[in-house]
C-alpha cells in the first residue's frame, strides 16, 4: 500500500508522487548535458530534488548514450577544512555509488590511483571518464553542505579538469544543494572570503526546482483516493493550496496527517472532511517537524533577518531589501517574490510566529477559562484589557529576549494570544508589507462538540505601529480594520495601536474606545 512520504527519496510503488522527470524542464536538462555543460539545479529542503536527480540518471543510463551517475557528498563536511579528508570522502561516495549503481568494481580500484595524485579528485574523474565506453554524466548532491577549503578544493578540481571534457573529464556535471552556487559563502582557514561563482566561474546556468502546481498537489492527494477509496471532500483543495502553495513536504505530510496520524480516518471508509484536515494541519503545525524547525533555525541568520523581520513588524517595502537577501532566502523557500514579496506560504506564516514567540508562550501562565464567557465566547475585551496591563509591566523585559526586536510588539500580542486559543482555537495571520499592519484573524468554535461545524466566534485584530499623528494612524486603521472585517466576515473587529514613542506615559499611551467606522463598531486599543 503507497503511503505520503515525509522523509527521504520519493520510491515509485511505494509512495504516492508526481513523476520526478515531469517536475524537471527535462529538454532543457537535456540540452545542457548535450551542450557539454556544467551547471546547477538548487531548491528548499525537501522540495524533491534527489528523486529528481535519481530518476535522471536512471532515465540518461536507460537511454544509452550516458554513463550517469549520482552521488551524495554530504558526509564530506565532516571534514570541514581538511581537504585531503574531505575529497577523499567525496571520492568514496561516488565510488560507493558507482559500485551500486553502474555495477562496476573499478571504482573502487580507480581511488588508490587518484589518491596519490596531487589533484585527487580531478584525477579521479579523468580516469573514470577515459575508461567509460560513454560520454560521463555526474550529478553531486548536497554539495552546499560541504564547509570551506574542502568545498574551494572540490569547485576548484572540477573547474581543472573541465577543459578535458568529454573523451578525458565528465562531459556535463550538476551540482546540486539548497543554495545557487553564487550564495556560497566559503571561509578559508585564513578567514579569506571566496563567492562560489569565483570559485566555479564554468557554471552555464542555475535551475531552480519549483514547488508542486496546484493541480500536482490535488494529483497527489487523489492518487490516495485511488488506491484507497477514500474521499477528501472538494472544499479542502483549496485550503490545501492556501496553507502550501504546493512545497512538497507540506503536501505530503499532511497527507501524512490526515491518512495516518488520524487514527480515526486509517478506517478508510472514513471520508477526509475539512474539519479533519484543519485538525491535522494544526498539529502538523504544532508538532515541530524537522523540516520546519531546520526552517525557523534559518531565521537566526543575518541575511535571513534582514529579509524577515519588516515581513514579520510589516513595516518597509520591497525597494529596501538587498536584491542578494531576497534571492538568497527566497532559495531558502522563506518567501515568495510575486505579486509582492511576502512569506511563502500560510503554514510557514503559522509556524514562524509560533517558533519566535515559544519561549515567551511557555513563560505565560495564563489559564484560557479566565477569557471564556459563561455561553462559551472569548471575552475579547478582558483579554485585550489583560493584554495592556502585561505590555505595560513586562514589554521591555520580554522584547529584550527577541532575536526580531523590531516586529516584538506584534510578537509579544501573538504569544499572548496563542496561549489563550490553544485552548480550543486558533489564529489565522496575514502580514501587509507596505501597508504598516498585521492582520490577525481569531476563531474560536461556540460548541465543543461541533466544533468548527458549529457556530464559530470570529474577530478581527488589526495590529499598527504608531506612526506620524495617532489621528492619522486610527483613520488608516480603522478603514483597514473594517475592510479585513469584512472580508473576513467577521462579527467583532479591534484595532490595537503601539506607541513606541519615548518620554510618553504609559497613560496616554494605554487607552480604549468604541469608534463607529461605516456602520461597524471597532474597539481600538493603545498599548
Amino acid at each position: 500500500m503507497r503511503f505520503f512520504n515525509t522523509a527521504g527519496p520519493s520510491v515509485d510503488g511505494q509512495h504516492y508522487m508526481i513523476p520526478p522527470l515531469q517536475r524537471l524542464d527535462l529538454p532543457e536538462v537535456e540540452a545542457l548535458i548535450e551542450q557539454q555543460r556544467y551547471f546547477v539545479l538548487h531548491a528548499p529542503r525537501q522540495t524533491g530534488k534527489t528523486s529528481c536527480l535519481l530518476a535522471l540518471m536512471r532515465h540518461l543510463n536507460a537511454q544509452g548514450r550516458y554513463q550517469a551517475l549520482y552521488a551524495n557528498i554530504e558526509a564530506a563536511q565532516a571534514a570541514r577544512g581538511d581537504v585531503a579528508r574531505g575529497v577523499e570522502t567525496i571520492i568514496d561516495f561516488i565510488a560507493m555509488e558507482g559500485a551500486l549503481y553502474l555495477h562496476d568494481e573499478r571504482f573502487n580500484a580507480w581511488k588508490q590511483d587518484a589518491l596519490s595524485a596531487g589533484a585527487a579528485l580531478t584525477a579521479y574523474l579523468s580516469r573514470w571518464a577515459q575508461a567509460a565506453d560513454k560520454p560521463v554524466v555526474l550529478m553531486l548532491d548536497e554539495v552546499d553542505a560541504l564547509v570551506g577549503d574542502t568545498l574551494i578544493s572540490l569547485l576548484r578540481q572540477v573547474r581543472a579538469g573541465y577543459h578535458r571534457r568529454p573523451a578525458a573529464f565528465p562531459q556535463a556535471i550538476i551540482l546540486c544543494g539548497v543554495r545557487d552556487v553564487r550564495d556560497y559563502r566559503i571561509h578559508t582557514k585564513d578567514q579569506e572570503i571566496i563567492t562560489g561563482g569565483s570559485a566555479f566561474n564554468i557554471k552555464a546556468v542555475s535551475l531552480r526546482l519549483g514547488n508542486f502546481s496546484r493541480a500536482e498537489a490535488a494529483a497527489l492527494f487523489q492518487q490516495h483516493t485511488e488506491d484507497t477509496g477514500q474521499a477528501f471532500m472538494p472544499e479542502i483543495f483549496a485550503e490545501l493550496w492556501e496553507d502550501t502553495q504546493g512545497q512538497p513536504w507540506l503536501v505530503n505530510a499532511l497527507g501524512h496527517e490526515l491518512t495516518w496520524q488520524d487514527k480515526a480516518a486509517r478506517e478508510r471508509s472514513v471520508p477526509i472532511t475539512l474539519e479533519r484536515y484543519q485538525a491535522a494541519r494544526e498539529r502538523l503545525i504544532r508538532s515541530r517537524a524537522t523540516h520546519l524547525d531546520q526552517l525557523t533555525d534559518k531565521l537566526k541568520e543575518k541575511r535571513v533577518h534582514r529579509v524577515m523581520a519588516p515581513l514579520l513588524q510589516s513595516e518597509g517595502s520591497s525597494r529596501e531589501f538587498r536584491e542578494d537577501d531576497l534571492q538568497y532566502v527566497e532559495d531558502l523557500g522563506l518567501i515568495r517574490r510575486k505579486p509582492e514579496v511576502t512569506i511563502a506560504n500560510r503554514i510557514y506564516r503559522e509556524t514562524i510566529p509560533r517558533e519566535l514567540t515559544a519561549p515567551i508562550q511557555d513563560g505565560l501562565h495564563q489559564q484560557t477559562a479566565w477569557y471564556v464567557t459563561p455561553d462559551h465566547r472569548l471575552d475579547l475585551l478582558k483579554l485585550l484589557a489583560a493584554f495592556q496591563q502585561f505590555f505595560r509591566e513586562h514589554a521591555d523585559a520580554w522584547l529584550e529576549r527577541f532575536d526580531y526586536k523590531e516586529a516584538g510588539p506584534q510578537l509579544l500580542l501573538q504569544a499572548f494570544l496563542q496561549r489563550v486559543v490553544n485552548g480550543g482555537g486558533r489564529v489565522n495571520r496575514e502580514y501587509g508589507l507596505g501597508l504598516r499592519r498585521t492582520d490577525l484573524l481569531l476563531e474560536w468554535p461556540l460548541d465543543e462538540w461541533q466544533g468548527y461545524h458549529g457556530p464559530v466566534q470570529r474577530v478581527v485584530i488589526e495590529l499598527k505601529l504608531l506612526h506620524k499623528s495617532l489621528q492619522q494612524t486610527l483613520a488608516a486603521g480603522l478603514e483597514q480594520t473594517a475592510d479585513y472585517a469584512d472580508r473576513c466576515g467577521a462579527s467583532e473587529a479591534h484595532l490595537l495601536i503601539f506607541d513606541r514613542r519615548s518620554g510618553i506615559p504609559w497613560e496616554e499611551k494605554i487607552r480604549h474606545s468604541a469608534e463607529s467606522y461605516d456602520g461597524r463598531i471597532i474597539q481600538v486599543w493603545g498599548a
